[in-house]
């Protein structure tokens, strides 16, 4: 697989990581003996970075990292994690006292004395100004808690905010073929900044793998049914903010644009390594197919330009109306 980095970041990781949400609820179950076979089924197809946090299941996905971890302590894998969102979302909820405590908790739970990154997870919109904050991060780099600390955001102008810290070595952003307004001013900032871009959410919950009919249903224990709306955590997490039906209707004239040897999500994975600046993409997945049909994105041929523009133009007229302007 091609490795990619950036210049803060400093440690090459295959394009295509792995997201571990699954792992720890919000798809439906996913039983600890199939989540260990599922981080060592990516290890195998040669993903070298797992994404987690610690509000996934509560800390249960991190827990199941720090297991393969202890497994497989010679696969060089680059763990990523997150912090905050187990709080109420208020700014002064991000303080010193309070990252010492989530950084024990979540090194504890991986069974690490350093994690190679800690991001905070999509905080309030003020937290990226505070001075105090960063001066805090910077304090757990130095105690060699952490190596490295990243941000993860909603929006495009908390992505400008982090790319200006001088010690964020990462965002962690939507981007997908439904999530097109990043590519406008945040990845040619990161790549001028040397800040790497994560893209999460890239198949849009699974509309981008082309499964789905107006007929699906998904679980009362799934977000994709009880945050549809934003119920729960911001609307542009399920489905990318995309109506359901609005992103069924892009699929269909995405579908012809796929390769013949490909799938439509291998396409919108491609789609997503084509563009400049991104980092590593983070797909989820819940068994070793989807994992090895992940990987296999990276060796699809690049993008023709009149693939590229249709997709733009599929955007342009479905759903730039639904997402543009709120993210």
């Amino acid at each position: 697989m091609e490795n990619r980095s950036a210049n803060r970041i400093g440690r090459p990781v295959g394009v295509i990581g792995l997201g571990c949400w699954q792992l720890g609820g919000d798809w439906g179950q996913v039983e600890e003996g199939d989540g260990i076979a599922l981080l060592h089924a990516a290890a195998d197809a040669g993903v070298t970075f797992f994404d987690t946090a610690d509000v996934y299941g509560d800390g249960r996905s991190e827990k199941l990292v720090g297991q393969f971890l202890r497994e497989r302590d010679d696969a060089g894998v680059f763990v990523a994690t997150k912090m905050g969102r187990r709080v109420e979302q208020v700014p002064e909820n991000y303080s010193r006292e309070n990252f010492l405590a989530w950084n024990d908790r979540s090194r504890a739970n991986l069974g690490v004395d350093t994690i190679d990154l800690v991001q905070l997870h999509c905080p309030p919109t003020p937290v990226y100004s505070t001075d105090e904050v960063f001066d805090s991060l910077d304090e757990l780099v130095q105690a060699k808690r952490i190596a490295a600390y990243g941000v993860s955001v909603e929006t495009v102008e908390e992505a400008l905010l982090a790319i200006a810290r001088p010690n964020v070595v990462s965002v962690q952003i939507i981007l997908n073929a439904f999530r097109l307004k990043p590519l406008e001013r945040v990845l040619p900032a990161a790549a001028e900044a040397g800040v790497g871009i994560i893209a999460r959410v890239p198949l849009a919950s699974g509309l981008l793998s082309g499964r789905y009919t107006a007929a699906t249903t998904f679980g009362s224990d799934d977000h994709r049914t009880y945050n549809r709306n934003g119920e729960a955590f911001d609307q542009g997490e399920t489905f990318s903010g995309v109506p359901f039906e609005v992103g069924l209707e892009a699929v269909e004239r995405l579908r012809p644009l796929v390769p013949a040897d490909a799938t439509l999500a291998q396409f919108a994975l491609r789609w997503i390594v084509d563009q400049p600046g991104v980092t590593v993409v983070i797909p989820g997945a819940r068994n070793a197919e989807q994992v090895r049909g992940n990987v296999a994105a990276a060796d699809l041929a690049p993008l023709t330009p009149e693939a590229l523009a249709e997709v733009t133009a599929v955007y342009d007229e479905l759903v730039r109306p639904h997402v543009h302007g709120r993210w």
